[in-house]
């Protein structure tokens, strides 16, 4: 049976691991602790295949929050690469990457919660849209270094991290808009 999932690539894994205070390793399958991290993640799920799967949830947000559909996608490939998952070393959590404030900020109980996040994320976003005069470029630069820091700046800061933030999804969102015309 096992042979056949395989063959057909069905099979799709995720480990997660943790080190207690004793330093003992535990592995999982299923995240049941928020101790536990992404350790191994396999799969032949293809970038179209997460687009497809959170096409519905990405749509709902961007007419609830007026933000074009193909910025979403790119916010969620640049942060996670579609990972619900993903955590960052900093402690942004989810598929647009919410740190816990932003999460707590716009409702986000669960932030590896696709539909939570998602609807947050995007929630942010048209904040940072609104706050910055639609100036897209300026959103994201506030999205990754944070408002306060784009406006001390007045610009986009010169974080290397976030000025190469600001071109991936630029460049990811014009792949998605010329894809859908």
């Amino acid at each position: 049976m096992a042979l056949s999932l395989c063959d057909q690539g069905l099979v799709s894994a995720k480990i997660f691991r943790y080190v207690d205070r004793n330093g003992v390793w535990h592995f999982t399958n299923r995240k049941t602790d928020s101790r536990y991290r992404l350790y191994v993640r396999s799969g032949n799920r293809t970038l179209s295949e997460y687009l497809t799967e959170y096409s519905g949830i990405v749509k709902n947000a961007s007419d609830r929050f007026g933000v074009d559909i193909h910025f979403i996608k790119a916010i969620i490939r640049a942060e996670s690469g579609f990972d619900q998952d993903a955590v960052s070393k900093k402690g942004a959590k989810g598929l647009m990457q919410l740190m816990p404030g932003t999460a707590s900020d716009m409702d986000v109980m669960d932030p590896h919660d696709p539909e939570e996040n998602i609807v947050g994320g995007t929630r942010y976003f048209s904040l940072l849209l609104k706050r910055f005069k639609n100036n897209k470029s300026l959103a994201l630069a506030a999205y990754n270094a944070g408002p306060e820091t784009v406006e001390s700046y007045n610009g986009i800061p010169p974080f290397p991290e976030t000025r190469a933030f600001v071109e991936r999804v630029m460049r990811y969102y014009r792949s998605y808009k010329n894809a859908a015309n």
